[in-house]
This record gives structure tokens, C-alpha cells and sequence, in this order.
């Protein structure tokens, strides 16, 4: 269940054309080929894989010192007070112009990815697939330390993040694709106002099921 959580995030973040395709459709359009799509999508990628990445390495180390109760209500406010922010205030962050390359592309998406919050939002799930993984190979009194140290078992976090970033890469190009060769860029000042805000609700409910379990 919850490595579908991944891929469904991972879904998420690469249909939301403020999380990528909506540049990589832009440059190849400005380009006039399909190349500049497909050129600009590895390094989309890559930022936000950097972004996700570095919030759920921050978590892991944070939860060497601080106890897992205290990292999930750290985690539930950060993600209601984000998500709070996100629908008071829908601005996303401006980086360079349409002359750019893969450096450029890259911090761009990192920034994206980090205004969005798209890292914090997984961690609950790579709790509870770190707690799960713990219970099913220990016993009741191993599982419950192990759970203590859920985002710290490496292998969980890294494993998360690849399946998200694969996700995300698929579902950005197949946007990508159908959007520069049929439909064009008419459709996209709705779309994205309407996933954003669906996505800063989202962070809302995350934030509050996490305090509440």
C-alpha cells in the first residue's frame, strides 16, 4: 500500500505542469522540435530527485537525536502550516528564462519541487513503510525499537525515493508528449492553478492524518 503511495505521488508531482512539463513542452515549442522536450526532462528530473532527497536525508538524520514521536508532530506542523502557506499564498519561484541549459533546468526544478513541498510529503509514507519493514522481520519488542528508528534505515529512504522519482519521470514525459503534440498550450493557466491548489489541500490533510495516527 504504501510503495503505491510512492508511485502515486510520483504520478502526482509529474501531471502538475508546475512540477516540469510545462517548461519542457515550453522549451520545445520555443525550439520547434521535440528534442528540447526530451532534453529537458533528465534534468527536471534530477532537481527534484536533489530536493525530495535532501528532506528525507534531513529527516533521517534529525531522527538519530529526536524520537520519533516528536519527529511526526515536527513533520504533521510542517506540512499543515506549508500547506497553509501554499493556499494563502500561490506564487511559485521564478529562476532564469528560456535560454538555459541543464544546470539551469536542474536548479529550477529544485526550487519547484521545494516551493511545492513535494519532499515532505513523503515522509509519513517512508515511516510507515520503514515501521512495516521493521515489524514484519522482528518481533513485537525489536519492531517497536526499530520503529524508533524508521527514518534511518537507509535502504527505505533510498529505495522511496527512486520509486517517486520513476514515477514522476514517466508520468512528466507522457504529459510532456501528448501536450506538445496535440494540445497545445491553451488548457494549461487552469490546470495549473487547479492542481496547485489541490496539491497545498493535500499537504493540509497529509500534515493532519499524521498528527492524528
Amino acid at each position: 500500500m504504501h510503495w503505491d503511495a510512492m508511485i502515486l505521488l510520483g504520478a502526482f508531482h509529474g501531471i502538475n505542469p508546475g512540477m516540469g512539463w510545462l517548461f519542457a513542452v515550453a522549451l520545445g515549442m520555443q525550439q520547434g522540435n521535440a528534442r528540447g522536450v526530451w532534453r529537458a526532462l533528465p534534468p527536471i528530473a534530477l532537481g527534484h530527485l536533489v530536493s525530495v532527497g535532501i528532506v528525507l536525508l534531513t529527516a533521517a538524520l534529525l531522527n538519530l537525536v529526536i524520537p520519533l514521536a516528536i519527529l511526526k508532530i515536527v513533520i504533521a506542523a510542517v506540512l499543515i502550516l506549508f500547506g497553509t502557506y501554499r493556499l494563502w499564498r500561490h506564487r511559485h519561484p521564478r529562476y532564469g528564462g528560456m535560454q538555459v541549459g541543464f544546470r539551469d533546468l536542474s536548479i529550477w526544478s529544485f526550487l519547484m519541487a521545494s516551493a511545492h513541498g513535494a519532499g515532505f510529503m513523503l515522509l509519513p509514507f517512508v515511516m510507515k513503510l520503514s515501521q512495516s519493514t521493521s515489524a514484519s522481520g522482528h518481533g513485537d519488542h525489536a519492531a517497536c525499537h526499530d520503529a524508533t528508528m524508521a527514518l534511518g534505515t537507509p535502504w527505505i529512504g533510498a529505495a522511496a525515493l527512486g520509486v517517486h522519482t520513476a514515477s514522476y519521470f514517466a508520468v512528466m514525459a507522457l504529459a510532456a508528449w501528448i501536450v506538445y503534440k496535440k494540445l497545445g498550450l491553451a488548457l494549461l493557466r487552469t490546470a495549473w492553478f487547479n492542481l496547485d491548489w489541490l496539491w497545498a489541500a493535500a499537504l493540509v490533510v497529509a500534515g493532519s492524518v499524521v498528527l492524528l495516527a
